[in-house]
């Protein structure tokens, strides 16, 4: 069992910056891949980034490369997502989730934190 915690969202004017963080407690942190993905009100959940569990393997959204760096601290228990030049379309709330697999798809993932929203002005 894994529980995820999500912190650091807010309101930012559009070319600013936030970073997320996702604290894990549980056992074994260091052996699941992590992932970021948003929701916007009345979109599907969407994948941002994941990172694998040695942090070896990194993939983004075509719409956030270049903005976003996922990373993590395993000694921490943390992953982070740093985003930069924010735009209005990133508004959503945005989850961390933890699964075995290097996976792109939310259905696959296991476990999920409650979110953190970001709104960014234009």
């Amino acid at each position: 069992q894994v529980h995820l915690v999500e912190s650091g969202g807010g309101l930012v004017q559009a070319g600013g910056s936030l970073r997320l963080s996702c604290a894990a407690s549980g056992r074994s942190f260091s052996s699941y891949a992590m992932g970021w993905f948003r929701q916007a009100p009345g979109k599907e959940r969407e994948f941002v980034a994941v990172i694998s569990w040695s942090g070896g393997r990194i993939y983004y959204a075509d719409s956030v490369k270049g903005r976003f760096t996922i990373s993590r601290d395993n000694a921490k228990n943390t992953v982070y997502l740093q985003m930069n030049s924010l735009k209005p379309e990133d508004t959503a709330v945005y989850y961390c989730a933890a699964n075995r697999g290097y996976e792109f798809s939310p259905r696959t993932y296991d476990y999920w934190g409650q979110g953190t929203q970001v709104t960014v002005s234009s």
